[in-house]
């Protein structure tokens, strides 16, 4: 049946103002709110921040619940601040004390908060987090179970079990989150480069005291440039010519900046810090292709593909598609859903020598040794197996030396530890998909850290609200299934009655 009401919009008094109500105490911003350690968060971002010096900072709950926000939603840091304003149930969840039309903050915050919180904060975050969460659950458990309370002896057997056997399972898997950069290509990065330093010759040059502006032929060489990358399909001859002349042009320009600035000692530079650290750049991707060009190679050590973004180093990983990743690689443990970042860095480093540290992580979080590590074939080295050997440690991957028949049981095994590894890496599909972590779009190394722990713990928060939500849908069913059965009882009873008076009921 189609329904329409009218060609004509309401006036915004006329419309009906639903804000005199009360919040929907099940919405999930609502809930989120009572569960986040608000207090143990607000601590540590204050280690960051002086009390006596500067001026006064934006709220705790304010700063940490926006950046929260921000990543749960997929936002740019300009689209949070509007959609603040408009929902007053997100104004709850940043702790506001009442609905407001105006904007908690400046978009640009954001950055200074990623530079002011770093790595650390946010793994201090998703640890108090998973603790208040493991809180949580004890009181289920204790309120499922009745008020009995257990025998002292039992209460200490259960601790003393607790400390000694491994419990859980620990996760291992390596990742890389891109950046945001332009696809690197030797032309195009030393046209970059040629192009930011006849800037720098444009800003050296006085027009009184030289009498005529250094040539730098820059039509030519843009000319020259745009003929071999609009090519369709380029030749390596083409290529490697057409390298030769970006290398000559920004080599002659280089020079002509150096002989200008010899030419005003003691003068103060006209660049700015972003434009002398570029030209630092500039000089270090010169010499790394320069070097390149000579030796016929295609790799040097610590290779620049970004001028903006100097710290960006190419990831080789084999995976379908992309062969070499531009980014950040992490490694990360999985436990019971929730991610732990663990290490990162911007160069490329072996995983399988981080499995010591982070299994001592987990005995550090949790208290005791996981009873089974699910990881990549790369991790399973003989020094990591004697590791987890000589702590009980089951592995489940493959067992060194020659391959021999295995047992349904073991297959069954083998298979079953291999599927279980799967988890993690639907977890970085997740965190790709959803979070912002297939696309960095921070600039600084700082900044980047900050995004991608960010991502982290946003994502240990989404894995909990999906754990009590079906936690909430169970116990209704189940509440529901034993009302049905109750009543069910009682009708039998009321019927066996009927039919047999005699018959009497125990229990």
């Amino acid at each position: 049946m189609f329904r329409y009401t009218s060609s004509s919009q309401l006036s915004i008094d006329d419309f009906m103002d639903n804000l005199g109500k009360k919040l929907n105490p099940n919405n999930r911003w609502v809930k989120l709110a009572h569960q986040i350690p608000w207090d143990d968060l607000a601590k540590i971002y204050a280690e960051s921040l002086s009390e006596d010096m500067g001026r006064p900072s934006k709220d705790a709950r304010l700063v940490i619940g926006a950046i929260i926000l921000k990543h749960k939603k997929g936002l740019p840091d300009e689209e949070v601040i509007p959609e603040v304003q408009e929902s007053p149930y997100l104004q709850y969840f940043l702790g506001l004390k009442e609905f407001t039309h105006e904007p908690i903050f400046d978009p640009s915050l954001f950055v200074t908060l990623r530079k002011r919180l770093g790595t650390e904060a946010f793994d201090q975050f998703s640890q108090k987090f998973v603790e208040r969460v493991d809180a949580i659950e004890e009181d289920r458990k204790k309120k499922s179970s009745g008020s009995k309370k257990p025998k002292q002896g039992n209460k200490q057997s259960t601790a003393q079990k607790k400390e000694t056997s491994n419990q859980g399972q620990l996760l291992l898997d390596a990742v890389v989150a891109p950046q945001d950069i332009k696809f690197p290509t030797d032309l195009d990065l030393l046209n970059g480069a040629r192009e930011h330093t006849e800037n720098l010759i444009d800003q050296l040059w006085q027009p009184g005291k030289e009498k005529r502006k250094p040539r730098t032929h820059r039509k030519i060489a843009r000319k020259s440039y745009l003929q071999t990358v609009l090519k369709k399909r380029k030749s390596k001859k083409e290529l490697r010519k057409a390298i030769r002349k970006q290398l000559g042009c920004v080599n002659r320009n280089l020079n002509i900046i150096n002989k200008l600035l010899d030419a005003r000692p003691g003068a103060s530079l006209p660049f700015s810090n972003r434009d002398l650290k570029r030209y630092w750049v500039v000089g270090e991707v010169y010499r790394q292709q320069k070097q390149m060009y000579d030796s016929k190679s295609r790799t040097v050590a610590d290779r620049i593909v970004s001028l903006s973004q100097p710290h960006v180093r190419p990831i080789v990983r084999g995976k379908a598609g992309r062969d070499v990743e531009f980014g950040a690689k992490l490694s990360v443990s999985l436990v019971g859903g929730y991610s732990f970042l663990d290490h990162l860095s911007w160069d490329a480093f072996n995983e399988s020598v981080d499995l010591i540290a982070q299994v001592e992580n987990y005995k550090r979080r949790f208290g005791f040794y996981p009873e089974s590590v699910h990881a990549d074939k790369i991790y399973g080295t003989r020094a990591n197996r004697q590791y987890l050997k000589d702590r009980g440690i089951r592995y489940s991957g493959k067992p060194l030396g020659r391959p021999r028949k295995l047992s349904k049981q073991e297959k069954r095994e083998l298979r079953k530890g291999l599927s279980i590894r799967n988890r993690i890496e639907g977890k970085f599909g997740e965190g790709k998909r959803k979070y912002d972590l297939d696309l960095v779009k921070a600039k600084t190394p700082k900044t980047s850290e900050s995004w991608i722990a960010c991502v982290f713990f946003v994502m240990n928060l989404a894995h909990w609200q999906r754990v009590d939500f079906f936690c909430y849908i169970f116990s209704r069913l189940l509440k529901r299934f034993t009302t049905r059965i109750q009543y069910f009882k009682e009708q039998f009873q009321y019927k066996l009655k009927l039919c047999c008076p005699e018959f009497t009921f125990s229990g």
